[in-house]
């Protein structure tokens, strides 16, 4: 995926509001790449406008060989807050997407119980969403993206609304899916903490209008397949570039 040059300013003349100044960002398949910076500073933004919801003002975006013109079902996002139909049960949300594409019923339940199996939601597969937790509705819908089987997944501070303690299972169920899946992902975060453990490269912005200031690789994404992430976060390179995160970022 490819964003050159990307401007992006919110309103009329005599109004404007410039959000994203001069993005140029490059992200490899494969990679898990966390993007943290203060309120307003234009993350959100810059993740819709990958995702095609809108069009930047100037520059442009690509996946491939292709512009990003609107969205697409090589790009799937997940919210902040879990956007599940209240009228189908957990295994219907998942798999309604294939089935919008037409996908054959036994392929797309197949598909959303594998996907539900990899979330640990097999047992609730019946139930509506209204019957589970916060964040067996968030596993629900991180299944749902992925049985859509994107090349991306967008994930706009996903977390953010949980407890501690679900947050910290949750990243490292993600974790566990991101090296059982090989997605790209470009995850959205206001905790520096979570964007040092779950990236393979953290990026800072600046306030607003947003510009990347900071681009480090990370080890730890990685290294959480055989290190406890409570021993990666003890850790004194973890705090080094804590450290330097939350710098850029102030």
């Amino acid at each position: 995926m490819r964003v050159a040059g990307v401007e992006h300013v919110f309103g009329s003349r005599g109004a404007e509001v410039p959000a994203l100044d001069r993005i140029d960002l490059t992200i490899e398949p494969g990679e898990l790449v966390t993007l943290a910076g203060p309120s307003g500073c234009g993350k959100t933004t810059l993740l819709r406008l990958v995702a095609g919801f809108m069009r930047p003002t100037s520059g442009n975006i690509s996946v491939g060989d292709r512009e990003v013109r609107g969205p697409g079902a090589e790009r799937g996002v997940v919210f902040q807050q879990p956007t599940l139909y209240p009228w189908l049960d957990v295994r219907g949300n998942v798999a309604l997407g294939p089935k919008l594409r037409g996908v054959a019923k036994a392929e797309r339940t197949a598909r959303a119980d594998t996907y539900l199996d990899l979330v640990g939601l097999t047992d609730f597969a019946d139930r509506r969403p209204y019957e589970l937790s916060g964040g067996m509705q968030q596993r629900t819908q991180i299944a749902r993206v992925l049985a859509n089987d994107p090349d991306i997944v967008l994930m706009d501070e996903p977390f953010g609304a949980l407890d501690a303690l679900t947050r910290e299972r949750l990243q490292g169920e993600l974790l566990s899916l991101w090296r059982a899946t090989g997605k790209t992902v470009l995850f959205i975060t206001h905790g520096v903490d979570e964007a040092v453990l779950l990236g393979t490269r953290v990026l800072v912005m600046s306030p607003r209008p947003g510009r990347i200031v900071l681009d480090e690789p990370a080890p730890f994404a990685a290294a959480s397949a055989d290190v406890d992430p409570k021993d990666l976060r003890a850790s004194p390179e973890f705090a080094e570039l804590t450290r330097r995160v939350r710098e850029a970022i102030t």
